[in-house]
């Protein structure tokens, strides 16, 4: 099974595809994580994408696509995947497409995580991470238990994303309005798009979410907007 995992940055994407990951045997293609590896490692599309991404701004459709095709050449693949991240673009949705046809396979479903933007700011602009292990924190939601000490590895230090700032935060999201809310009518049209409310506790995202992949929730095109 392939799916889409779809909403605006912070919307729990990568949460919950890391989730699927565990329980059902897919593979998490995060387009995101993906290029910051190559950023890291100071690839030439790493440096190409970092300039970009450091501005809040949308790689190109070019560098996302030959990393994603580039993944699902790999056989680990073969039982499924999750996109998280890709397609943002119609011409992604159109790449993606013709990346999977080329393979024999087919897309299932599209899963909208639907939110609230302005809770969304303060969900983001409030997480850190610990600089040792990499285990999430948030000012407000998630301190650690002993202050400035890590609960899973006891490292002191943390650290937060560049980009995670207000400004960076909306001017994201006013990408996503405007590049990636407009691909929904294509998968709508074909009856791929199922939605989620994406402000609940996660575990409650997590059993709708199987609920739609299991058959169990409304089949009906398209699924009503939260």
């Amino acid at each position: 099974m392939n799916i889409i995992l779809l909403g605006p940055p912070g919307a729990g994407k990568g949460t919950q595809a890391s989730r699927l990951e565990a329980d059902r045997g897919m593979v998490q293609l995060s387009t995101g994580d993906m290029l910051r590896a190559a950023v890291k490692a100071g690839t030439p599309t790493g440096l190409q994408a970092k300039k970009v991404m450091d501005a809040g701004e949308l790689v190109s459709d070019e560098i996302v696509s030959g990393i994603i095709g580039d993944r699902l050449d790999q056989p680990d693949t073969e039982n499924g995947v999750i996109f998280d991240g890709y397609p943002r673009t119609a011409a992604q949705a159109t790449a993606l497409d013709e990346l999977l046809a080329e393979r024999g396979r087919k897309l299932d479903y599209v899963i909208e995580l639907k939110v609230d933007e302005d809770a969304l700011v303060d969900r983001i602009v409030g997480r850190f991470t610990c600089a040792t292990c990499g285990a999430g924190y948030h000012e407000r939601y998630k301190q650690p238990k002993v202050e400035g000490s890590c609960d899973v590895c006891g490292g002191h230090e943390f650290k937060r994303r560049p980009d995670d700032n207000a400004e960076t935060v909306r001017t994201r999201m006013a990408e996503y309005r405007a590049k990636t809310a407009p691909i929904l009518p294509i998968y709508e049209a074909r009856g791929l798009v199922r939605r989620v409310d994406g402000m609940a506790d996660i575990d409650t995202v997590t059993r709708e979410i199987e609920a739609v992949l299991d058959g169990r929730a409304d089949s009906g095109s398209p699924s009503p907007r939260i």
